[in-house]
């Protein structure tokens, strides 16, 4: 009897180099042909492109910033940073906008920016934190801000306001 030796595994066999070259040619041209047919469906679905506006007619009702700012009766007030009453070394820093319900008035403005600055040197901070405490902030803002104009501001709208 032969003694044959079965340890060594047989190299495993898979697809020919020309199976696979021919495989991947296959999926490669069935991947174009799909891409293309999408392409062309969509392109199909597609509304036609209807023509830009004449520039020059968007350009003559274009009206500048300042002059939209007085139509409107909005005056942004100067940035206000100042110390805060407490916590001790925290400032605060407000961007604001006034607006008018008729004229606007820039002695108005710089009156109720300083009055904005003496109230914020007040307010401690766990007064204004969350939510709630920003809508009263705001609306406390609002009501100085009618005091101090005889009602001709409506609104006062806070564009940003940071803690340091």
């Amino acid at each position: 009897m032969a003694i044959v030796d079965d340890t060594q595994p047989a190299p495993p066999k898979g697809p020919s180099l020309i199976i696979q070259g021919a495989l991947l040619v296959g999926l490669t041209v069935a991947a174009l042909g799909i891409g293309w047919g999408s392409g062309m469906y969509l392109s199909g679905k597609q509304a036609p492109a209807e023509p830009e506006p004449q520039v020059e007619a968007v350009k003559a009702n274009e009206a500048s910033l300042s002059e939209a700012q007085e139509a409107l009766g909005v005056v942004y007030l100067e940035p206000i940073t100042t110390n805060m009453a407490g916590p001790t070394g925290t400032w605060v820093r407000l961007e604001a906008a006034v607006v008018f319900d008729g004229p606007t008035d820039m002695l108005i403005a710089q009156m109720i920016q300083q009055d904005v600055v003496a109230y914020l040197r007040t307010v401690k901070i766990h007064q204004i934190e969350g939510a709630s405490g920003f809508q009263h902030l705001r609306t406390d803002l609002e009501e100085r801000a009618k005091l101090r104009s005889g009602g001709k501001v409506s609104r006062v709208l806070v564009r940003t306001l940071l803690f340091e």
